[in-house]
């Protein structure tokens, strides 16, 4: 080699040092934290939960994540993406439980390595719940013959059917609803030729007709009660219309609905002259974890659709025995919509008593086509309540559940595209407070840019729904069996 290609070579080396930096450990500090997406920053984990696989959103380039843990480290190489081994990441959530993972990123790109401000994340003690079940529906209505209801292990990237309508061409299913987060006991809504209420409970399937007597429709919002005995529903005239000088894409309300019970036992519908009444809108049931006290939601009627605007939703209770199946004497007001000026929807209690989420919007109940829709927490013991602002963002929040034990919360939230609801996860502790939720994650970053579904009243389960495809599809095929219906009063 001649002396001139020697220095050829030496000054070609030179330069591309420069160029790219002598290696991401000798990178140039930033100051600041990465823009990742999903945003995994600073967050509150279980340690039953997929890898946080994320994408460098800022610097698409070369990417090194380093990610330590109290007794071991995990060293992730990428360009633009980084993907979290599997067992690796298993075990450092196990050894990291009650405690804190330190990430740090390395990106590089025409100027060389830099290093970002690492971010923490929480591996809480607390366990959840191992699936999810979800309805997955696109958010117009031009497909919507297209859907089904899935279950997620969060543990793992796996999604399995529970049943779609693949097989049941124009049937809508939704209101999908467990007994106490139990995989064994679950009922859900078909709409259309082969319509009615499928409820399953420890691998018997029945189909009911729910409209009955007096009621003003088939059952819709579905809540359980905590014995197994009862399922709340409330029975809604609902209607649909589409704005076309608004921010807001559709309207959907109420032009008549009241409450009614299930008892299982008794195949019957049994309710009230007092959630029944001609005077109000009475919807969104939810049962006291003891059993003995009914929430719902409720609004002065109204004239819709010119009205729309002006119906507005107070939180109340009313007693309730299991015992004979009879209402209380009185309602009671929780969060008054005179007073707030707002409306409130979809109250879901805690599993320990403790806490109430509810969402609140300008007006109405399907408070999942308003941008302006946040979860409120309402505390059990002193009646207070306030806006969850670390949950909360500029989007729509809405249809949120609890874990088992209390200490987990999902919902759908519109926060990413203004369009899609997608599933978000947040830890509350035992003193109520919130911690910054997170997206469920995905084995691929970009799935959610790809998705054409929205996440549809995520529900956590303590285990693996099972279902029967061929019975489930025997009993939808058919006839529905009648119930009775009976005021307790």
């Amino acid at each position: 080699m001649t002396n001139s290609l020697k220095y050829i070579l030496l000054f070609s080396a030179l330069l591309l040092a420069a160029s790219c930096g002598t290696g991401w450990k000798d990178a140039e500090e930033t100051g600041s934290k990465p823009v990742i997406f999903p945003d995994y920053c600073d967050v509150v984990i279980p340690s039953g939960i997929a890898p946080l696989n994320f994408r460098i959103e800022d610097d698409p380039g070369r990417s090194v994540a380093i990610i330590e843990g109290p007794s071991e480290t995990l060293k992730i190489k990428g360009k633009g993406e980084i993907l979290i081994p599997a067992a690796g990441w298993e075990k450092l959530l196990e050894n990291s439980r009650g405690g804190n993972l330190k990430v740090t990123i390395y990106s590089s790109n025409k100027s060389g390595w830099k290093k970002y401000e690492p971010f923490f994340i929480h591996v809480s003690t607390d366990p959840v719940d191992p699936w999810i079940v979800y309805r997955l529906i696109a958010p117009g209505y031009e497909t919507w013959s297209e859907m089904g209801i899935y279950q997620r292990e969060l543990s793992s990237f796996k999604q399995g059917t529970i049943i779609d309508n693949r097989l049941l061409p124009g049937a809508c299913m939704n209101c999908h609803s467990f007994q106490a987060n139990s995989p064994d006991k679950m009922m859900f809504h078909l709409r259309g030729n082969v319509g009615g209420t499928m409820l399953v409970r420890d691998g018997e399937a029945v189909k009911l007709n729910t409209k009955a007597g007096e009621t003003i429709s088939n059952c819709v919002y579905p809540y359980w009660h905590p014995s197994e005995d009862y399922i709340a529903y409330s029975v809604n005239n609902i209607q649909q219309v589409f704005h076309s000088v608004s921010d807001k894409r559709i309207e959907v309300f109420d032009s008549k609905s009241d409450i009614v019970v299930y008892d299982i036992k008794n195949n019957r519908l049994i309710s009230t002259s007092r959630l029944m009444t001609e005077e109000s809108f009475e919807t969104f049931p939810c049962f006291s974890p003891d059993g003995r006290k009914l929430y719902f939601c409720s609004a002065r009627k109204g004239k819709q659709p010119e009205e729309y605007d002006r119906i507005k939703y107070s939180l109340c209770s009313i007693g309730f025995d299991p015992a004979t199946g009879r209402f209380g004497e009185k309602i009671d007001t929780l969060v008054s919509a005179e007073r707030t000026g707002r409306s409130v929807s979809f109250p879901r209690i805690s599993p320990d008593g403790s806490t109430l989420v509810f969402t609140l919007s300008d007006y109405g109940n399907f408070s999942i086509w308003h941008r302006e829709a946040d979860l409120y927490r309402l505390d059990m013991k002193t009646g207070n309540y306030h806006p969850v602002d670390v949950v909360n963002s500029p989007e729509t929040e809405s249809y949120h559940s609890w874990s088992s034990n209390s200490r987990w919360m999902i919902f759908s939230s519109r926060r990413v595209d203004g369009l899609y609801t997608r599933p978000f996860i947040a830890h509350m502790d035992e003193d109520g407070t919130f911690s910054k939720p997170f997206m469920l994650p995905q084995k691929d970053p970009g799935f959610y840019d790809s998705c054409l579904r929205s996440f549809n009243i995520p529900e956590f389960v303590t285990g693996k729904v099972v279902p029967d495809g061929r019975a489930m599809l025997k009993i939808i095929g058919s006839p529905a069996k009648d119930v009775n219906f009976a005021l307790s009063d």
